[in-house]
């Protein structure tokens, strides 16, 4: 359990929840133990991301799989900060008033991935709503930088829904991250309480807008179940990610951050899973990754490899 209050720097981490009821919080079941992080690894990585002073969605949105994906070397680095202008119910990033962009930390990032060897990182961000252009530039300088240090390193994004920010996406696409991911989170009949900043439809526009301006470029989305949808809701969401043109589809469990963040519904068990993967795969995702545990960046390396074979076969068989 992650606790409110930000001990290392006293104040508080959600401050919009501090007053908030508790919420109850469900006993996890066997199959979502997760192994405390320890190993050689995950030190030699954790080491390298405090000497780049960078912030990892690891840390912050505390992942369960924070243990194995660093021992892998694979870190998720979050740009732009590590404070959200946005409160999403089920989020564990601070939320406040960010500080100014800092200029140097795409070059920072960038030998980070150089350092650490990565043939594939995920980049992503805080919803940064008090600028302009929602940090689309910051993203484009983040992946020229990374293409300069790691030429051979892939680059998969994980961005916010640049809502109200007038073609911004643009920026981001023209520079051609291998993958441009954006998260729908949850189905609409549910944005109001867990994702009350966001609007499902501009989320989905996006994505769609990506494939319009560049056909070529994969596309990807994820959800979180648990929170209370439907079966019939999540495969409607499917249906929208297809209309879309999304490339591929991440789904797993919504774990409670605190007991001021919205409570887990239930937990979805893995037979429900194997079951949402065949439904999404017979709906034509090139690649479907459906697990209590599935996260967006999770095994995103290989997962990427496979998405750019599912798609050779496909045109070959066309």
């Amino acid at each position: 359990m992650v606790t409110v209050i930000d001990t290392l720097k006293v104040r508080p981490r959600h401050p919009e929840k501090q007053a908030r009821p508790d919420s109850p919080v469900l006993r996890k079941p066997e199959w979502l133990r997760v192994r405390a992080p320890g190993s050689a690894g995950y030190n030699e990585t954790r080491d390298i991301v405090r000497q780049h002073g960078l912030t990892t969605v690891c840390e912050e949105a505390a992942c369960p799989n924070i243990g194995e994906c660093w021992t892998q070397k694979h870190a998720t680095m979050m740009i732009m900060g590590e404070i959200c202008t946005r409160a999403c119910a089920f989020c564990n990033v601070a939320t406040g008033k960010p500080n100014p962009l800092d200029p140097t930390e795409p070059a920072r990032v960038a030998e980070a991935v150089a350092r650490m060897g990565l043939r594939h990182v995920v980049i992503t961000s805080v919803d940064r709503d008090d600028l302009s252009d929602g940090g689309a530039q910051h993203f484009a300088d983040v992946i020229l930088a990374i293409r300069a240090a790691a030429p051979l390193t892939t680059i998969e994004i994980l961005t916010p829904d640049f809502l109200r920010k007038e073609r911004a996406e643009n920026v981001v696409i023209d520079a051609a991250p291998d993958v441009f991911n954006h998260n729908l989170e949850t189905v609409p009949r549910l944005y109001l309480t867990i994702r009350p900043g966001a609007r499902y439809y501009n989320s989905l526009r996006l994505l769609e807008r990506v494939k319009e301006r560049d056909p070529t470029r994969f596309t990807k989305s994820g959800l979180m179940v648990g929170l209370g949808e439907a079966k019939e809701e999540v495969m409607q969401v499917m249906d929208d990610m297809r209309s879309a043109g999304v490339d591929f589809l991440t789904i797993g469990q919504y774990l409670q951050p605190t007991r001021k963040h919205a409570p887990v519904d239930r937990f979805v068990t893995p037979d429900e899973f194997a079951s949402y993967e065949q439904i999404a795969r017979a709906k034509g995702f090139l690649m479907v990754s459906a697990s209590p545990l599935t996260r967006s960046s999770h095994h995103a390396g290989e997962d990427f490899e496979r998405l750019k074979a599912a798609r050779l076969a496909k045109e070959a068989a066309a």
